[in-house]
């Protein structure tokens, strides 16, 4: 589940909801990729509790914020990003984020590694490059921003907002069955923690008892 890279990466597991507010892509875009094959989140826990819940890797929502850059604010067509997918993507599953790319016009414009030289440029047009070591930092910022809560709602379950009928971690829209399905399937409060770095134990703790309350 948890992946395991440098350490310079955040080792998280994100939600579809998580992941539009982190990159900006819209959830209705991020489920229209995953349907056609274009962006699959690297986290998928179907196998595992029976739902079809997607999760998104901090990698992923890096690429993502390379993919809003490129298709929603320089209108690059998803058919020629994925044109782009399918002659790069032999280079890494992360090509998005790992390699250089610019926007010359509305192609994508790439470093190649083994010659040196930049591909698909047509003469006559300005390269813009897309800082990725900026996106990264920014995107690292937004993760840590997004894990700090109002203490007064640490611990606690909302039935205010979804109705009792699926009550939330208060502060979030962690679902308290979603919390339960991992407990069940024999997650640790710190394995849970792991997928969900917004929660606190207490937060855990408070569902699972909510659960056996009710």
């Amino acid at each position: 589940m948890t992946e395991h890279r440098s350490s310079n990466d955040v080792i998280s597991a994100f939600t579809m909801e998580q992941a539009s507010r982190l990159s900006r892509v819209s959830v209705r875009q991020l489920r229209g990729w995953a349907q056609r094959g274009f962006f699959v989140p690297n986290i998928n826990l179907e196998n595992t509790l029976g739902t079809n819940g997607h999760f998104y890797s901090f990698r992923d929502l890096v690429c993502l914020r390379v993919l809003n850059s490129l298709r929603n604010e320089h209108k690059i067509p998803l058919k020629r990003l994925e044109a782009v997918k399918n002659r790069l993507s032999n280079s890494s599953d992360d090509f998005w984020a790992k390699l250089t790319l610019y926007v010359f016009g509305r192609r994508v414009v790439f470093d190649n590694p083994d010659t040196g030289g930049k591909e698909d440029a047509e003469d006559g047009q300005g390269i813009i490059p897309i800082p990725l070591k900026v996106v990264v930092g920014d995107m690292k910022e937004e993760v840590r921003q997004m894990k700090q809560r109002d203490n007064t709602f640490v611990g606690k379950i909302d039935t205010s907002r979804y109705g009792a009928k699926r009550p939330v971690i208060a502060g979030t829209r962690i679902a308290v069955e979603t919390i339960i399905e991992f407990n069940e399937a024999g997650y640790s409060v710190a394995q849970i923690m792991d997928q969900y770095p917004v929660l606190s134990p207490s937060d855990i703790t408070a569902a699972i008892k909510y659960s056996r309350a009710a």
